[in-house]
């Protein structure tokens, strides 16, 4: 059954261009600004006086990834899928497929022209090969904002006082960390939650708020079923909690929770994640869940209806539009997948723990080009806890608390996946020059690295967005895994990261920054690690926070 958009009145124009064969775009009527994906306001000059222009269907390959791995129906794999920048304007970027070529004839800055396949109510905009190509392919479209724009957008601080100095990291846990452990997810929460608890010195009784990311329904492995299902198993009444997905992964579950404790509405919160993936993919297999039959709607019906099924479509054609603009290889990646499995050998908790070397690296199949099956994190069953508390409860706890120096929050590139940054992960910039308008620190004060690993492109899109190297120059940087390594420069994701350790989206990386900064790493302790950056957030709205020992 093909995986189809659904149509409304405020997108048919779009998904039924086909019927005439012409291709055609919102418009502004006040500006002449094209919109897409469509809205109800033109975001430039911000009228409603809206129109649907037709356009030449021709454009600029702005974005290529040729799937290897991910099944989609009617279409045998290997197949590209791409992003193409229109002629009448570059910014504009559509999410698709081509057809009538081979994938390896195929090369960002070539001519492109659409052509439509009808599936049932929808004619799809395809795009192929334009019969008269350059002499030499156009340049692709530089950003919205671009990297060098994103300080200049920053928000100054609002006055001097920082809610950061109201809360502390008081307690940490994690259930089993595993491959299909075929429990009921919720146990693995309860599990991890006890353990934090238990760590702070605090009892279940203390605990006067919940927060967690993404919350709601367990059928997609993301949750267990958030606070509700927590609550209803624990029965602590909270004065306060949180839960939602459009946040800044687990750690906007953790900044919420100062929020709360910095304005009075809670004392400890507890924060958590739980992902049984590993699980849900057998139940999925096994016939005991079944997929939805819908069609898709919100961000990833712009993209699903082509293949782009996966956060790995999206983010492979960015990294190769950072390779092919800064000249980095699949081997710059290699360096970030080694040294996790490096780390990840000497953490009993991680899931992959053998040797790997480049050879393994390259040999390895490849999911969606340039992404490697060692590229991508691992999908695990496992729940992480943590406890944000008062900075005046310190005196209660059982452990010295780990502090909270600044946090890196603010939005200024665009949402949606495909129109955002084209040469780094989304949502990296924007936060991470916030975070050091917070702080008198700098990049050279940071002793750890925590940074999202959920692909190996996601770490070098934070070493470059933080400043721990310049923009474009990772490769450098990266090369032979010194500077990353645990005696490096920058210890780098030292318990393995998603990578090795497991997907637990962000909050194992919270967890580890508080062992580093406790000392409490056994064999992969960082030597005098009393600064530690920790990242979240993969293509969602990302976050980032700098974390200190207690002095």
């Amino acid at each position: 059954m093909a995986l189809l958009p659904l149509v409304l009145p405020w997108n048919e124009f779009y998904w039924k261009s086909g019927a005439d064969g012409r291709l055609r775009i919102q418009e502004c009527s006040s500006c002449s600004g094209l919109i897409h994906p469509p809205k109800p306001i033109c975001p430039s000059c911000r009228s409603t006086d809206l129109a649907v222009r037709e356009v030449s269907g021709r454009g600029t390959l702005f974005g290529l990834t040729v799937n290897h791995h991910y099944p989609f129906p009617g279409v045998s794999n290997p197949f590209p899928i791409a992003q193409v920048s229109l002629e009448e304007d570059p910014q504009v970027k559509l999410t698709t497929r081509i057809v009538e070529a081979e994938p390896d004839t195929l090369r960002l800055g070539m001519a492109v022209e659409v052509v439509f396949q009808q599936e049932e109510d929808v004619w799809l905009p395809l795009f192929r090969p334009a019969a008269e190509q350059p002499a030499e392919p156009a340049p692709l479209a530089e950003d919205e904002v671009t990297a060098e724009q994103v300080r200049s957008l920053v928000r100054p601080r609002l006055g001097t006082r920082k809610f950061e100095d109201d809360a502390v990291l008081s307690g940490i846990g994690a259930s089993t960390i595993a491959r299909r452990q075929m429990v009921d997810p919720l146990s693995l929460t309860i599990e991890a939650c006890r353990q934090a608890v238990a760590d702070a010195g605090l009892t279940m009784d203390d605990i006067d708020g919940l927060s967690t990311y993404p919350g709601g329904g367990m059928e997609s492995g993301f949750s267990e079923g958030g606070v509700t299902a927590l609550e209803a198993a624990l029965r602590i009444r909270p004065t306060w909690y949180n839960g939602g997905g459009e946040t800044f992964g687990p750690g906007g579950s953790v900044i919420a929770a100062m929020t709360a404790v910095s304005a009075g509405l809670a004392r400890h919160v507890l924060c958590f994640r739980t992902l049984w993936q590993s699980s849900q993919e057998t139940l999925m297999r096994t016939g005991y869940l079944k997929p939805g039959m819908g069609r898709m709607s919100g961000d990833m019906g712009w993209g699903m209806p082509f293949g782009a099924t996966s956060a790995a479509h999206l983010l492979a054609q960015t990294a190769g539009r950072y390779m092919h603009k800064y000249g980095a290889t699949r081997e710059t990646l290699g360096w970030i997948a080694l040294n996790q499995r490096a780390n990840a050998a000497l953490n009993p908790a991680a899931v992959y723990r053998d040797p790997m070397t480049m050879d393994d690296y390259l040999g390895a199949r490849l999911t969606t080009t340039p992404f490697g099956l060692y590229d991508n994190d691992v999908p695990v069953d496992g729940a992480i806890a943590v406890i944000v508390s008062a900075a005046d409860a310190v005196g209660d706890l059982a452990k010295p608390p780990v502090r909270v120096e600044a946090v890196g929050t603010q939005l200024i590139e665009r949402m949606e996946w495909d129109q955002s940054t084209s040469t780094h992960e989304p949502q990296v910039f924007g936060p991470a020059a916030h975070l050091w308008t917070r702080t008198d620190l700098r990049p050279d004060d940071v002793d750890v690295a925590l940074l999202y690993d959920g692909f190996t492109f996601n770490c070098l899109s934070w070493l470059e967005g933080l400043g721990f190297c310049g923009v474009g120059e990772a490769k450098d940087f990266l090369e032979g895994g010194k500077n990353i390594a645990r005696d490096g420069i920058l210890p780098l994701n030292t318990h393995g990261g998603q990578l090795s350790h497991g997907r637990t989206h962000g909050m194992g990386l919270v967890h580890e920054a508080v062992v580093q900064l406790r000392g409490e790493g056994g064999e992969r302790q960082v030597d005098g690690a009393r600064v530690a950056v920790v990242s979240s957030g993969g293509l969602t709205p990302s976050g980032v926070l700098l974390l200190r020992a207690d002095t």
